[in-house]
């Protein structure tokens, strides 16, 4: 089965998601990347090569370093500028030494150093972001393409189930932070196999509002050797939002986007009438998060049952939660054109999308930007919830992963739909980690035009 979140075949153990183009956002076979791409690997005490002749190099550096400071270990997603960075460190004799990936050099002015012009192509700088929500764990690794875009050259998603039974203990469960942990540790090691220029590691809702989240956190540091930052939820809601902005096309007066994740969703509503400017989250004029999502709404109503009523239960239960969310009025003025729409990003829409296109294996590269009419919403909605718990888990689009969690999602999505009537909806199989790409390749300059007109050195 695979990962309708990702497009990624869904094994136990994790997988890489599968490569293609899509606006914004290229991606290539994983496996056609070198282990260690651009340098040191940390799996080796001497150069990535092994190669004698630069031992005595080896020596050099290692004297130049001495009485430099040490960092805690672990791969980190903090600097002191609020930067994300892999942090290198003295590691115990029993563990492989994480990279330290230095911040890059400024000029004069303080703003980052151009190296001559843009900073893409096949040996470009290489980004990492990981999203682990209460749901799934998810990684991207990418270098910048042409300007505005990047390639992926590696990927993973793993369903963890963070959340499971949070919303009823108040607390992480022993098994789910097993999984996680197991999880992060593959992640961990896809980082250390890379030259990570910088990297942003994130944790959403599931460690926000667990008792014990961040005792988890320090679990994660001494075990996997991660070092996750808890976003909060607007910072949550302004990288969807930035990882989306490809799917947003130039005539749009106006979105209605929402990300359905697994304990909580986020909707940021976008006033595009007036100047555009080219970062999509500048033009957020309310937002909200509800302190819902598949896994805790599920959970509440039960998700492999669900009768009309229960399902009618759930609607309205979310329909009072953006009815008290006071901005939700803040673009009715543009609604009633047709340069309005709504623009989905989650498992739910590209489920629906799945189903409705019939696919017998996920297909990110016809999901991603397709667009569905009511009809086909309502049409897509009314087969899942007619469908029973074994016949969800028949489908290649949903799976055993996600049949008790898809009617859930529907029910949020029909919510939305009620607050804010479209007549279309955009499906977005992208979000908070190609936001955290964007903004980090875009904060190094790397689609800045070169002052003296050069190319690449």
């Amino acid at each position: 089965m695979e990962d309708p979140d990702t497009g990624a075949m869904a094994r136990g153990d994790g997988v890489s998601e599968s490569p293609g183009t899509y606006l914004g956002v290229s991606g290539e076979e994983p496996s056609r990347q070198p282990k260690g791409a651009g340098g040191f690997d940390p799996a080796r005490p001497g150069p990535a090569d092994g190669a004698p002749a630069n031992a005595k190099k080896g020596r050099k550096r290692r004297k130049r370093r001495r009485g430099r400071k040490v960092f805690a270990p672990g791969i980190s997603s903090q600097n002191p500028q609020g930067a994300a960075v892999v942090e290198a460190v003295a590691a115990p004799p029993e563990s492989p030494a994480p990279i330290r990936i230095p911040p890059p050099p400024l000029e004069p002015s303080g703003r980052p150093w151009e190296r001559g012009g843009p900073l893409y192509g096949r040996d470009g700088p290489i980004f990492a972001a990981l999203d682990l929500g209460t749901n799934n764990c998810r990684l991207l690794v990418a270098t910048p393409g042409r300007p505005g875009q990047f390639r992926v050259v590696d990927a993973y998603s793993r369903i963890v189930r963070l959340g499971e039974g949070l919303s009823a203990t108040g607390r992480l469960s022993q098994a789910a932070m097993d999984r996680t942990v197991e999880a992060l540790k593959v992640c961990a090691d896809k980082l250390r196999n890379r030259s990570i220029r910088r990297a942003r590691l994130v944790a959403t809702e599931a460690c926000r509002a667990a008792e014990n989240g961040v005792e988890f956190l320090d679990r994660v540091r001494r075990e996997a050797r991660i070092d996750l930052e808890i976003i909060d939820r607007q910072t949550e809601a302004r990288l969807a939002v930035s990882g989306c902005g490809p799917l947003v096309e130039r005539d749009t007066d106006a979105v209605v986007l929402f990300d359905i994740g697994g304990g909580s969703s986020e909707i940021a509503l976008i006033d595009l009438s007036r100047h555009r400017t080219p970062r999509l989250s500048n033009h957020i004029v309310s937002w909200t998060s509800l302190p819902v999502g598949v896994v805790s709404l599920a959970e509440r109503y039960g998700g492999r049952d669900v009768t009309p009523e229960t399902f009618a239960a759930m609607v309205a239960d979310v329909a009072e939660m953006i009815g008290a969310f006071d901005g939700r009025h803040r673009i009715s003025h543009l609604m009633k054109g047709s340069r309005f729409h709504l623009l989905g990003t989650s498992g739910t829409v590209t489920t629906l999308a799945g189903v409705h296109l019939g696919l017998e294996r996920y297909d990110r590269r016809r999901v991603d930007g397709l667009w569905l009419d009511n009809e086909h919403v309502d049409s897509m909605i009314a087969k899942l919830r007619g469908w029973d718990f074994q016949q969800r888990v028949a489908n290649p689009c949903i799976g055993a992963d996600r049949a008790d969690l898809v009617l859930a999602g529907c029910a949020i999505l029909e919510a939305i739909r009620a607050h804010w009537p479209s007549p279309r909806l955009r499906v977005a199989d992208r979000g908070l980690r190609e936001g955290i790409l964007s903004e980090l390749m875009a904060e190094e300059g790397v689609w800045r035009r070169p002052q003296n007109g050069g190319g690449r050195p």
